[in-house]
Protein backbone atom coordinates (compact mmCIF):
# COMPACT_ATOMS: atom_id res chain seq x y z
CA UNK A 1 0.00 0.00 0.00
CA UNK A 2 2.67 2.46 1.00
CA UNK A 3 4.21 1.62 -2.77
CA UNK A 4 0.85 2.55 -4.53
CA UNK A 5 0.57 5.42 -2.30
CA UNK A 6 3.63 7.12 -2.88
CA UNK A 7 3.40 6.43 -6.89
CA UNK A 8 0.04 8.24 -6.34
CA UNK A 9 1.95 10.94 -4.68
CA UNK A 10 4.50 10.82 -7.82
CA UNK A 11 1.48 11.27 -10.43
CA UNK A 12 -0.09 13.94 -8.75
CA UNK A 13 3.13 15.79 -8.63
CA UNK A 14 4.32 15.23 -12.15
CA UNK A 15 1.21 16.62 -13.19
CA UNK A 16 0.83 19.79 -11.30
CA UNK A 17 4.37 20.36 -12.49
CA UNK A 18 3.26 19.63 -16.55
CA UNK A 19 0.59 21.58 -15.51
CA UNK A 20 2.07 24.82 -14.16
CA UNK A 21 4.71 24.69 -16.98
CA UNK A 22 2.00 24.65 -19.81
CA UNK A 23 0.06 27.18 -18.11
CA UNK A 24 3.73 29.33 -18.04
CA UNK A 25 3.83 29.04 -21.64
CA UNK A 26 0.15 29.93 -22.10
CA UNK A 27 1.25 32.61 -19.96
CA UNK A 28 4.04 33.75 -21.98
CA UNK A 29 2.71 34.13 -25.17
CA UNK A 30 -0.85 35.64 -23.87
CA UNK A 31 1.26 38.55 -22.10
CA UNK A 32 3.64 39.37 -24.57
CA UNK A 33 3.02 42.54 -25.76
CA UNK A 34 4.02 43.49 -29.55
CA UNK A 35 3.96 46.78 -30.33
CA UNK A 36 4.77 49.57 -33.81
CA UNK A 37 5.58 52.90 -33.77
CA UNK A 38 4.35 53.87 -37.75
CA UNK A 39 6.04 56.59 -39.81
CA UNK A 40 4.39 59.03 -41.45
CA UNK A 41 1.73 57.04 -43.68
CA UNK A 42 -1.41 55.28 -42.50
CA UNK A 43 -1.79 51.85 -41.25
CA UNK A 44 -2.95 51.04 -44.44
CA UNK A 45 -0.62 52.42 -46.58
CA UNK A 46 0.16 49.73 -48.84
CA UNK A 47 3.41 49.78 -48.22
CA UNK A 48 5.86 49.57 -45.41
CA UNK A 49 3.39 50.52 -42.50
CA UNK A 50 0.66 47.83 -43.56
CA UNK A 51 3.49 44.96 -44.53
CA UNK A 52 4.86 45.47 -40.98
CA UNK A 53 1.39 46.07 -39.86
CA UNK A 54 0.26 42.16 -41.13
CA UNK A 55 3.09 40.62 -39.54
CA UNK A 56 2.21 41.87 -36.19
CA UNK A 57 -1.55 40.97 -36.94
CA UNK A 58 -0.48 37.49 -38.35
CA UNK A 59 1.60 37.02 -34.63
CA UNK A 60 -1.09 37.85 -32.95
CA UNK A 61 -3.34 35.60 -34.27
CA UNK A 62 -1.20 32.98 -34.56
CA UNK A 63 0.93 33.15 -31.54
CA UNK A 64 -1.49 34.39 -29.47
CA UNK A 65 0.13 37.76 -28.55
CA UNK A 66 -1.36 41.36 -27.57
CA UNK A 67 -0.48 43.66 -30.22
CA UNK A 68 -1.03 47.72 -30.73
CA UNK A 69 0.20 50.14 -32.83
CA UNK A 70 0.62 53.89 -31.99
CA UNK A 71 0.94 56.92 -34.84
CA UNK A 72 2.80 60.19 -34.12
CA UNK A 73 1.46 63.62 -34.25
CA UNK A 74 4.52 64.82 -36.51
CA UNK A 75 7.68 63.12 -38.32
CA UNK A 76 10.78 64.30 -36.08
CA UNK A 77 12.73 61.92 -34.14
CA UNK A 78 11.25 63.94 -31.03
CA UNK A 79 7.68 62.64 -32.21
CA UNK A 80 8.86 58.84 -32.79
CA UNK A 81 10.45 58.52 -29.25
CA UNK A 82 7.52 59.33 -27.88
CA UNK A 83 5.21 56.75 -29.28
CA UNK A 84 8.34 54.39 -28.40
CA UNK A 85 8.07 55.60 -25.12
CA UNK A 86 4.18 55.72 -24.60
CA UNK A 87 4.52 51.89 -25.71
CA UNK A 88 7.00 50.90 -23.10
CA UNK A 89 5.48 52.40 -20.65
CA UNK A 90 1.97 50.62 -21.77
CA UNK A 91 4.05 47.19 -20.95
CA UNK A 92 4.84 46.86 -24.93
CA UNK A 93 8.61 45.91 -24.40
CA UNK A 94 8.72 44.40 -28.23
CA UNK A 95 8.77 47.28 -30.28
CA UNK A 96 8.73 46.94 -34.59
CA UNK A 97 9.42 50.07 -35.96
CA UNK A 98 9.07 50.09 -40.49
CA UNK A 99 11.71 52.07 -42.84
CA UNK A 100 15.15 54.27 -42.51
CA UNK A 101 13.28 57.08 -40.69
CA UNK A 102 13.24 55.74 -37.46
CA UNK A 103 17.41 55.07 -37.68
CA UNK A 104 18.52 57.95 -35.01
CA UNK A 105 15.16 57.33 -33.30
CA UNK A 106 16.08 53.22 -32.42
CA UNK A 107 19.77 54.41 -31.65
CA UNK A 108 18.61 56.16 -28.73
CA UNK A 109 15.64 53.76 -27.81
CA UNK A 110 17.83 50.93 -27.71
CA UNK A 111 20.11 52.74 -24.75
CA UNK A 112 16.99 54.58 -23.04
CA UNK A 113 15.06 50.91 -22.46
CA UNK A 114 17.90 48.47 -22.54
CA UNK A 115 14.80 45.91 -21.15
CA UNK A 116 13.03 46.26 -24.30
CA UNK A 117 13.60 44.83 -27.72
CA UNK A 118 13.45 46.57 -31.12
CA UNK A 119 13.40 45.57 -34.59
CA UNK A 120 14.23 47.96 -37.21
CA UNK A 121 13.08 47.10 -40.91
CA UNK A 122 15.14 48.60 -43.60
CA UNK A 123 17.53 50.57 -41.20
CA UNK A 124 20.34 49.94 -39.24
CA UNK A 125 20.69 52.35 -35.84
CA UNK A 126 23.38 55.33 -36.36
CA UNK A 127 23.17 58.69 -34.19
CA UNK A 128 22.98 61.00 -37.01
CA UNK A 129 26.67 60.61 -38.36
CA UNK A 130 25.98 56.60 -39.84
CA UNK A 131 28.36 55.56 -37.89
CA UNK A 132 25.58 52.74 -36.86
CA UNK A 133 25.86 50.70 -33.69
CA UNK A 134 22.96 47.41 -33.36
CA UNK A 135 23.19 46.40 -29.53
CA UNK A 136 22.19 43.39 -28.21
CA UNK A 137 18.05 44.40 -27.90
CA UNK A 138 18.07 45.54 -31.29
CA UNK A 139 18.01 43.68 -35.00
CA UNK A 140 18.39 45.31 -38.04
CA UNK A 141 16.77 44.08 -40.94
CA UNK A 142 17.30 44.89 -44.92
CA UNK A 143 16.21 42.90 -48.20
CA UNK A 144 17.50 42.38 -51.15
CA UNK A 145 16.15 44.85 -53.54
CA UNK A 146 18.00 43.98 -56.13
CA UNK A 147 16.41 40.34 -56.83
CA UNK A 148 13.28 41.43 -56.14
CA UNK A 149 13.17 44.00 -58.96
CA UNK A 150 15.14 41.48 -61.22
CA UNK A 151 11.61 39.14 -60.71
CA UNK A 152 9.39 42.26 -61.51
CA UNK A 153 11.55 43.15 -64.71
CA UNK A 154 11.61 39.71 -66.23
CA UNK A 155 7.29 39.47 -65.63
CA UNK A 156 7.17 43.26 -67.22
CA UNK A 157 8.86 42.16 -69.83
CA UNK A 158 7.47 38.71 -70.77
CA UNK A 159 3.66 40.35 -70.37
CA UNK A 160 5.08 42.91 -73.02
CA UNK A 161 7.27 41.16 -75.43
CA UNK A 162 7.91 44.45 -76.96
CA UNK A 163 7.64 47.70 -75.91
CA UNK A 164 9.18 50.49 -73.60
CA UNK A 165 9.31 50.78 -69.92
CA UNK A 166 10.42 52.67 -67.46
CA UNK A 167 11.11 53.49 -63.78
CA UNK A 168 10.10 55.94 -60.99
CA UNK A 169 12.13 56.67 -57.91
CA UNK A 170 11.37 58.51 -54.74
CA UNK A 171 14.48 59.64 -52.62
CA UNK A 172 18.11 58.36 -54.55
CA UNK A 173 19.07 56.29 -51.75
CA UNK A 174 20.27 52.55 -51.42
CA UNK A 175 16.88 50.46 -51.61
CA UNK A 176 15.07 52.38 -54.06
CA UNK A 177 18.43 52.10 -56.00
CA UNK A 178 18.84 48.92 -55.99
CA UNK A 179 15.04 48.10 -56.92
CA UNK A 180 16.45 49.85 -60.42
CA UNK A 181 19.02 47.96 -60.66
CA UNK A 182 17.84 44.76 -60.38
CA UNK A 183 15.07 45.61 -62.75
CA UNK A 184 17.20 47.04 -65.52
CA UNK A 185 19.10 43.45 -65.09
CA UNK A 186 15.83 41.46 -64.76
CA UNK A 187 14.73 43.36 -68.62
CA UNK A 188 17.66 42.93 -69.73
CA UNK A 189 18.17 39.03 -68.60
CA UNK A 190 14.19 38.29 -70.29
CA UNK A 191 15.61 39.69 -74.11
CA UNK A 192 19.03 37.74 -73.89
CA UNK A 193 16.98 34.57 -72.52
CA UNK A 194 13.55 35.26 -72.96
CA UNK A 195 13.47 36.10 -76.64
CA UNK A 196 11.74 39.77 -75.15
CA UNK A 197 12.29 43.15 -76.74
CA UNK A 198 12.31 45.56 -74.69
CA UNK A 199 13.26 49.09 -74.38
CA UNK A 200 14.86 50.71 -71.30
CA UNK A 201 16.21 54.20 -72.31
CA UNK A 202 18.43 56.06 -69.36
CA UNK A 203 16.10 59.32 -69.91
CA UNK A 204 12.74 57.11 -68.46
CA UNK A 205 14.84 56.28 -65.63
CA UNK A 206 14.19 59.23 -62.93
CA UNK A 207 13.97 59.78 -58.81
CA UNK A 208 11.00 62.60 -58.17
CA UNK A 209 13.47 63.05 -54.98
CA UNK A 210 10.28 62.37 -52.51
CA UNK A 211 8.04 59.71 -51.28
CA UNK A 212 5.16 61.51 -51.08
CA UNK A 213 4.75 64.31 -54.13
CA UNK A 214 1.88 62.41 -55.33
CA UNK A 215 0.96 65.19 -58.41
CA UNK A 216 4.68 64.75 -59.27
CA UNK A 217 4.18 60.83 -59.46
CA UNK A 218 1.07 61.64 -61.96
CA UNK A 219 2.71 64.30 -64.06
CA UNK A 220 6.38 62.04 -64.66
CA UNK A 221 4.24 59.01 -65.40
CA UNK A 222 1.88 61.21 -67.96
CA UNK A 223 5.05 62.64 -69.77
CA UNK A 224 6.58 59.26 -69.86
CA UNK A 225 3.15 57.49 -71.15
CA UNK A 226 3.14 60.35 -74.17
CA UNK A 227 6.58 59.23 -74.64
CA UNK A 228 5.44 55.85 -76.01
CA UNK A 229 6.40 53.80 -72.39
CA UNK A 230 3.95 50.82 -71.71
CA UNK A 231 4.96 50.39 -68.49
CA UNK A 232 6.62 52.31 -65.23
CA UNK A 233 8.21 50.82 -62.44
CA UNK A 234 7.18 52.79 -59.31
CA UNK A 235 9.81 52.54 -56.34
CA UNK A 236 8.11 55.56 -54.94
CA UNK A 237 5.94 55.82 -51.87
CA UNK A 238 3.27 58.49 -52.70
CA UNK A 239 4.93 59.48 -55.92
CA UNK A 240 3.83 55.77 -57.30
CA UNK A 241 0.21 56.47 -56.25
CA UNK A 242 0.19 59.53 -58.66
CA UNK A 243 1.68 57.14 -61.58
CA UNK A 244 -1.19 54.70 -60.72
CA UNK A 245 -3.94 56.96 -60.99
CA UNK A 246 -2.41 58.38 -64.19
CA UNK A 247 -2.37 54.73 -65.52
CA UNK A 248 -5.97 54.23 -64.35
CA UNK A 249 -7.40 57.35 -65.83
CA UNK A 250 -5.74 56.36 -69.14
CA UNK A 251 -6.75 52.76 -69.11
CA UNK A 252 -10.62 54.29 -68.35
CA UNK A 253 -10.35 56.22 -71.42
CA UNK A 254 -9.56 53.19 -73.55
CA UNK A 255 -5.77 53.12 -73.56
CA UNK A 256 -3.10 50.52 -72.31
CA UNK A 257 -0.98 51.38 -70.07
CA UNK A 258 0.90 49.32 -66.79
CA UNK A 259 2.17 50.59 -63.55
CA UNK A 260 4.58 47.77 -61.35
CA UNK A 261 4.01 47.70 -57.70
CA UNK A 262 6.37 47.96 -54.99
CA UNK A 263 7.41 46.72 -51.52
CA UNK A 264 3.53 45.16 -51.23
CA UNK A 265 0.98 43.57 -53.90
CA UNK A 266 -0.56 46.97 -54.93
CA UNK A 267 -2.66 44.67 -57.10
CA UNK A 268 -5.98 46.26 -55.31
CA UNK A 269 -4.64 49.79 -55.34
CA UNK A 270 -4.36 50.03 -59.14
CA UNK A 271 -7.92 48.83 -59.71
CA UNK A 272 -10.14 50.76 -62.32
CA UNK A 273 -13.02 48.73 -62.66
CA UNK A 274 -14.50 45.55 -61.17
CA UNK A 275 -10.81 43.22 -60.12
CA UNK A 276 -9.43 44.91 -62.99
CA UNK A 277 -6.08 46.36 -61.99
CA UNK A 278 -3.37 48.22 -63.72
CA UNK A 279 -0.63 46.60 -61.37
CA UNK A 280 1.35 44.36 -63.61
CA UNK A 281 2.95 42.52 -60.76
CA UNK A 282 4.83 44.29 -57.87
CA UNK A 283 8.50 44.12 -56.57
CA UNK A 284 7.88 42.60 -53.07
CA UNK A 285 9.55 42.87 -50.15
CA UNK A 286 8.86 40.52 -47.61
CA UNK A 287 7.63 42.86 -44.91
CA UNK A 288 5.38 40.89 -42.79
CA UNK A 289 7.36 37.79 -42.83
CA UNK A 290 10.40 39.86 -41.57
CA UNK A 291 8.60 41.27 -38.67
CA UNK A 292 6.39 37.57 -37.78
CA UNK A 293 10.01 35.63 -37.75
CA UNK A 294 11.65 37.85 -35.54
CA UNK A 295 8.38 38.13 -32.88
CA UNK A 296 8.37 33.98 -33.19
CA UNK A 297 12.66 34.14 -32.73
CA UNK A 298 11.96 35.97 -29.45
CA UNK A 299 9.58 33.56 -27.86
CA UNK A 300 11.43 30.81 -29.03
CA UNK A 301 14.60 32.17 -27.07
CA UNK A 302 16.50 32.70 -30.39
CA UNK A 303 16.61 36.98 -30.91
CA UNK A 304 19.27 37.75 -33.17
CA UNK A 305 20.59 41.04 -31.05
CA UNK A 306 22.81 42.88 -32.20
CA UNK A 307 22.71 41.38 -36.25
CA UNK A 308 21.87 43.33 -39.17
CA UNK A 309 19.89 40.38 -41.12
CA UNK A 310 19.56 40.38 -44.82
CA UNK A 311 15.85 38.89 -46.44
CA UNK A 312 16.46 37.53 -50.26
CA UNK A 313 14.96 34.92 -52.18
CA UNK A 314 16.94 32.26 -50.54
CA UNK A 315 14.98 32.89 -47.22
CA UNK A 316 11.69 33.57 -49.02
CA UNK A 317 12.24 37.52 -47.87
CA UNK A 318 11.46 39.00 -51.63
CA UNK A 319 9.90 38.10 -54.58
CA UNK A 320 6.68 38.90 -56.35
CA UNK A 321 3.16 37.97 -55.80
CA UNK A 322 1.76 34.04 -56.51
CA UNK A 323 -1.13 34.81 -58.15
CA UNK A 324 -1.79 38.30 -60.43
CA UNK A 325 -4.38 38.18 -62.83
CA UNK A 326 -2.62 40.01 -65.41
CA UNK A 327 0.22 37.61 -65.57
CA UNK A 328 -0.55 34.22 -67.43
CA UNK A 329 0.09 30.81 -65.71
CA UNK A 330 3.33 30.23 -68.45
CA UNK A 331 4.83 33.84 -67.52
CA UNK A 332 4.40 33.18 -63.06
CA UNK A 333 6.06 29.58 -64.15
CA UNK A 334 9.26 31.05 -65.69
CA UNK A 335 9.70 33.44 -63.38
CA UNK A 336 9.18 31.11 -60.71
CA UNK A 337 11.71 29.09 -62.28
CA UNK A 338 14.13 31.67 -62.33
CA UNK A 339 13.49 32.42 -57.90
CA UNK A 340 14.23 28.90 -58.13
CA UNK A 341 17.74 30.08 -59.26
CA UNK A 342 17.86 32.55 -57.29
CA UNK A 343 17.60 30.62 -54.06
CA UNK A 344 20.06 27.81 -54.78
CA UNK A 345 22.72 30.67 -56.04
CA UNK A 346 22.65 29.83 -59.61
CA UNK A 347 21.77 33.39 -60.76
CA UNK A 348 23.56 36.28 -58.86
CA UNK A 349 21.62 39.69 -59.56
CA UNK A 350 24.25 42.74 -58.71
CA UNK A 351 23.32 44.92 -56.27
CA UNK A 352 25.56 47.62 -58.10
CA UNK A 353 25.02 50.43 -60.15
CA UNK A 354 28.04 49.13 -62.71
CA UNK A 355 27.34 49.93 -66.07
CA UNK A 356 23.49 49.90 -65.35
CA UNK A 357 21.62 53.84 -65.73
CA UNK A 358 21.29 55.82 -62.73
Amino acid sequence: MKKIGLLLLMMVIFAASTFANSNSEVSKESTFKIGMVTDSGSIDDKSFNQGTWEGIVRAGDELGTQIKYLKPVGTTEADYLKEVGNLYDAGYKFIVTPGFKFETTIYKAQEKYSDAKFVLIDGIPHPGDYNSLVKLNTVSIFFAEQEAGFLAGIATALKLSTGSVGFIGGMEIPPVQKFNWGFQQGIAYANDNLSTDIALDAENIIYQGTFDNVAAGQQLAAQMFDKGVNAIFCAAGGVGVGAINEAKNRVKAGEKFWIVGVDVDQYSEGIYEENKSVILTSAMKKIDNAAFDMIQAELNGTFPGAQVLTFNAANNGVGIPEVNPNLTPAIESTVNDVFKKLQNGEFIVSDEKGDLYK
